[in-house]
């Protein structure tokens, strides 16, 4: 490997280490329900792993939706366990648990939840592929290392497509404004216009003026 390729991988590894774990814990009350949303770009895997306290007498419900609605991933009386599954298009995707009580039961002790997920080179198991293609150790590194430089490259398209956009975004509206205000403009100029005349043939009419 030459020292050009090492001087490239290494701030890619430092960004790779730099990475955080999306892992939170958090307390759901009985019979409430709580989400957490993420805005997760196009053909991403994302994977979650859960675990939760139990509710004696109760349950509690996971289910995984995008935008639309769609049911990703859904689990009844959840307690533990992990999901996956692949981004379709850019979307706001949705991570909801819902503590449930048996008819007539109001209060109960709160369940702690604690949900870790990942999502596109974090969310991948290079063990796997190292089995799978028979990899080296070094071979692994690179190929996470290749994986994570592509996604900051899409990172990085995905910013440049959203600025273009906002910039059209900004040029459109700064269009219609200014011809909405050579309009209004123009309104004006012609209502002048138009009193001035009318004030002229009432004044004559009044004999006020010749």
């Amino acid at each position: 490997m030459s020292p050009l390729s090492v001087s490239l991988l290494l701030p890619l590894a430092l960004a790779s280490l730099a990475l955080p774990a999306n892992a939170v814990s958090f307390h759901l009350p009985a019979n409430a329900r709580k989400c957490l949303r993420e805005e997760i770009h196009k053909d991403v895997l994302v994977t979650g792993e859960y675990e939760l306290s139990e509710q004696p007498g109760g349950r509690t419900d996971l289910k995984v939706t995008d935008s639309s609605g769609h049911i990703l991933y859904s689990k009844e009386q959840a307690s533990k366990g992990k999901f996956a599954f692949t981004t379709d298009d850019y979307d706001m995707f949705e991570i909801c648990f819902e503590s449930r009580l048996p008819a007539g039961h109001f209060r109960g002790p709160d369940q702690q939840i604690v949900l870790n997920t990942k999502h596109g080179v974090e969310a991948k198991n290079y063990e796997d592929v190292a089995k799978a293609e028979k990899l080296k150790p070094l071979e692994v590194e690179l190929r996470r290392l290749e994986d994570l430089s592509e996604a900051i490259v899409n990172d990085f398209a995905y910013m440049k497509q959203r600025e273009e956009e906002m910039r059209d975004t900004n040029e459109s509206t700064s269009a219609r404004v200014l011809y909405f205000s050579i309009f209004s403009m123009c309104c004006l100029v012609g209502l002048a216009t138009w009193q001035v005349f009318y004030l002229r043939r009432f004044f004559k009419a009044k004999k006020l003026i010749e």
